[in-house]
């Protein structure tokens, strides 16, 4: 994958600093490894193969937001709209299979019309940001309470449940293989694709140093708003996934995985201020959240203070990635 803009000169140092500045992901997959330790001390059934099959299929959804989020970081900018857009998708793929009668057909026709949302959504954001020149972060919170009212528009109350043939498809087996197994393969080719294509470069180039990279000839409000666009597809991709899961519509689902997707980014080790960053590290990050949930609840923490403990332990892992990061660049 592509970690920076700009790796141009070796820079004296051992070759720990060296691995981390090609690989930023390496803190936060240390830190995985030992939660991964530990949730298998507390129950070992969690690392089991039932187990790991689990915690993708829970967190899949939170892994392809936090690939969202990190195309948009990747420039410098981000998308504070994301778990709207998340909400939004979801409600209208299910209305949609709903109203179609729940064939496998009509699946269809609601997944291509829930990534043309999500993509919608991306360029409203991009356009907003990049051609308005609004403050991302306050322009995406505006567009983040307008989709949610479309949401709600589409779906006033939570409850209506997908089709059977979606939920059993993401829940199942082929050929005895877990069906998010298959998702998880295509999404790494989608990966290796787009970590190859100008986008990705560019959008590190702008995150970079956005005046080099217009003086340099670069269109740098289109590559933000194709990054906002991009986004908005992986957001529509992580509302499949979570429809999957949940097997159910629900305007507000996706509300509280905006700060995730942005805790999943930081602890993958991409700097917000643009320009260095890597998805792997962004999914390694959102495979640390949903360790750290399920660490929580397999030690017997009380109802009332899990909260409490998962938000100190998600600030512990974010500290402790910054301090391995920047040990090792110094």
């Amino acid at each position: 994958m592509m970690t920076t803009a700009t790796l141009s000169t070796q820079k004296p140092g051992g070759g720990l600093k060296r691995l981390v500045e090609r690989h930023p992901f390496l803190p936060a997959l240390l830190i995985a490894l030992v939660l991964l330790a530990l949730n298998g001390l507390y129950q070992p059934r969690s690392v089991s193969f039932i187990g790991i099959t689990g915690l993708t299929k829970t967190y899949l959804a939170l892994m392809m937001l936090a690939i969202a989020q990190t195309y948009v970081v990747y420039a410098g900018d981000i998308d504070l709209s994301v778990g709207a857009i998340v909400s939004l998708v979801n409600v209208v793929i299910v209305v949609l299979m709903e109203k179609m009668g729940g064939s496998g057909f009509s699946v269809v026709v609601a997944l291509g019309v829930g990534l043309l949302t999500g993509l919608a959504c991306g360029i409203v954001n991009g356009i907003v940001v990049a051609a308005l020149r609004l403050q991302a972060i306050v322009a995406t919170f505006a567009t983040s309470i307008f989709f949610t009212g479309l949401a709600l528009y589409v779906m006033p109350v939570a409850g209506t449940p997908a089709p059977a043939a979606f939920w059993r498809t993401y829940g199942g087996r082929f050929f005895e293989v877990p069906f998010v197994f298959y998702a998880v393969v295509v999404l790494a080719i989608m990966l290796y694709v787009l970590a190859r294509t100008r986008l990705a470069t560019q959008l590190l180039a702008v995150g970079d140093d956005a005046q080099a990279a217009f003086q340099s000839g670069l269109p740098v409000t289109k590559i933000r708003i194709q990054g906002y666009a991009l986004c908005g597809l992986f957001a529509a991709l992580a509302a499949f996934c979570i429809t999957g899961d949940t097997a159910s519509g629900d305007p507000l689902v996706g509300g509280k995985m905006t700060l995730f997707s942005v805790a999943a980014v930081v602890l993958g080790g991409s700097a917000l201020s643009g320009g260095f960053g890597t998805v792997v590290g962004s999914i390694i990050g959102a495979l640390i959240i949903g360790l750290i949930n399920s660490l929580v609840f397999f030690v017997g923490t009380p109802s009332e203070w899990q909260n409490l403990v998962q938000g100190l332990a998600i600030l512990v892992a974010l500290m402790a990635g910054v301090l391995v990061g920047r040990r090792a660049r110094a």
